[in-house]
């Protein structure tokens, strides 16, 4: 078992292209699974991933975890970004709302 070095938050479509580097003759059944699953479900690149994730981050002021949240879920109107972030117990305001609204559609 390897040794665990670093540990961060990533999108889905950064899960994509990190297996992607796999030969799936290698993968274990987790990753073959986890493959298939990122494959079917990571809706942008992982490049333009990691920009909205930055973006949400530095505009927003969003946790690194939050922010991979958001762009995995890439939601589209405002009730459905309040409804996610709901969970997150804190207080986000109307323009920050907005703004991570603006981002997400940016990154379309």
């Amino acid at each position: 078992m390897e040794e665990i070095k670093k540990k961060q938050a990533i999108s889905l479509a950064e899960v994509k292209e990190i297996l992607g580097k796999v030969d799936v003759e290698e993968m274990d059944q987790i990753q073959r699974w986890t493959y298939d699953y990122v494959s079917k479900f990571a809706t942008t690149d992982s490049k333009e991933a990691k920009e909205m994730k930055k973006e949400l981050v530095k505009v927003c002021e969003l946790t690194e975890d939050e922010a991979v949240e958001i762009v995995n879920i890439r939601p589209t109107s405002l009730a459905e970004l309040r409804s996610f972030t709901f969970g997150w117990k804190k207080l986000i305001l109307a323009e920050t709302l907005e703004k991570m609204l603006k981002i997400i559609k940016g990154h379309s």
